[in-house]
């Protein structure tokens, strides 16, 4: 392990912006899980299952808006492509708070259309940034951050849910959302690499600027070279194919089968995070607890900072599918919960996997998918993690309100590592046949 790559790393200025910068964009909507939940079940007075249909079209929504917004950010530009996100996050939120639940579904699914791309964006410019070794304690330093923030917004949203509302909760997430992505619009981070003279890389480390403005196309695989040609929205048609054939063909060229495995792992990863949150969040609140939400979402969130330190030190990657694996059997003992505390020790060992499955997967995206079409490639990555969320959600909340809430770990875990095996068998016949 070599945890000095993180000083390395941090010593480039524009990376450390970036950073922070993610940080805040992201803070407003880390308390929006927790207080549209307690909206709909205290506020509203519905059950677990509808609080999931919320967050599940929430989250498609977010899903189908992902990948036409990240291709917009590689067509117009990242100021332009923010302009809708900024003005949506402000008016719907502020909106939706004081609707029906009925009323309050069809908000959630526009919302999510028009989400700030905050995650894509972040990991989008992280990836033309930095090259090599750096690029995986980039994406772990960002996963932390993440992490961090979401130790602190839940339990925000839980204050405001309790001492005051969820009504005046989820308007304030709307409009700080609307402010953290005005100043995204403001920072304005490069998206390719011929915007990096404008990162204002730090000239007094050589090597670290070297490796920001390194190009990442050279990390591609070779059979994505080849394909190169279609990647370009200018390639021309060849051997007889219509033109319209060639421009959908080339569309898509950068989604190989490696490429969909991650994105296979991005939604298992959802689906487990968002099942345990809405679990948490159940098992606390039928016995009163529900003030000690922030405890145990602490403890969670603390040990993926740990697992994503120790994960960004190490010398080589980790599957994305071995991570996700374990963290999905370590998920269900949660279920055997039997007060805060057993929670949140029983919620360190998946917690230290959160981070490192996230961060092993976008490296993989980004290794895999040249920069021109990475905007694209981020956005069904962000779309196959909020799908995975959008299943989770309502997953858990079937089974709370059928079972009870500590089948809701069991659940998401099982169908983890389910996914996980599968998708490791397949790989090895994949491998036997080759």
């Amino acid at each position: 392990m070599n945890f000095a790559l993180y000083r390395d790393l941090l010593r480039i200025v524009p990376v450390r912006r970036l950073l922070i910068v993610g940080m805040i964009a992201r803070f407003p909507h880390s308390a929006a899980g927790v207080l549209l939940t307690l909206h709909v079940v205290q506020t509203l007075d519905r059950g677990y299952a509808e609080a999931g249909a919320v967050a599940a079209l929430l989250t498609i929504g977010i899903a189908v808006g992902a990948p036409w917004r990240g291709r917009r950010v590689d067509s117009a530009g990242l100021r332009k492509a923010l302009i809708p996100s900024v003005v949506a996050e402000a008016v719907i939120w502020s909106v939706a708070p004081q609707l029906s639940y009925e009323w309050l579904l069809l908000a959630a699914l526009i919302g999510g259309l028009f989400t700030l791309p905050a995650f894509s964006v972040v990991r989008q410019s992280l990836g033309v940034m930095v090259t090599g070794e750096k690029r995986r304690t980039a994406f772990t330093l960002d996963a932390i951050g993440t992490e961090m923030i979401f130790m602190v917004g839940p339990a925000l949203g839980v204050v405001l849910a309790t001492q005051v509302s969820t009504v005046l909760g989820l308007t304030l997430v709307g409009l700080a959302t609307a402010g953290a992505g005005l100043f995204l619009m403001w920072f304005n981070p490069p998206t390719r690499s011929e915007q990096l003279g404008a990162a204002r890389v730090d000239p007094t480390d050589a090597e670290d600027e070297a490796a920001a403005v390194g190009a990442v196309v050279a990390s591609a695989p070779a059979h994505v070279g080849e394909a190169s040609a279609e990647l370009y929205p200018g390639a021309r048609s060849t051997g007889g194919r219509s033109a319209l054939r060639e421009r959908v063909a080339g569309s898509f060229a950068w989604l190989t089968i490696a490429v969909a495995v991650v994105m296979v792992v991005a939604a298992g990863a959802g689906m487990v995070l968002a099942g345990t949150e809405v679990g948490i969040v159940a098992a606390l609140e039928e016995t009163g607890r529900e003030g000690e939400l922030g405890l145990v979402f602490a403890a969670w969130c603390a040990a993926s900072v740990v697992g994503g330190l120790i994960y960004g030190a190490l010398h080589r990657p980790v599957s994305p599918l071995l991570l996700l694996l374990m963290m999905g059997l370590f998920t269900i003992p949660m279920g055997f919960a039997e007060n805060t505390l057993t929670l949140c020790l029983l919620s360190i060992l998946p917690g230290l996997l959160c981070a490192p499955v996230l961060s092993a997967a976008s490296e993989r995206v980004a290794d895999l998918v040249v920069e021109e079409r990475r905007g694209e490639a981020m956005g069904w990555y962000g779309s196959a993690l909020t799908s995975g969320v959008a299943l989770g959600a309502p997953l858990a909340g079937i089974t709370i309100d059928t079972v009870g809430p500590s089948a809701a770990f069991t659940t998401v875990g099982a169908a983890a590592v389910v996914i996980c095996l599968l998708g490791l068998g397949a790989q090895q016949v994949r491998r036997r046949r080759r």
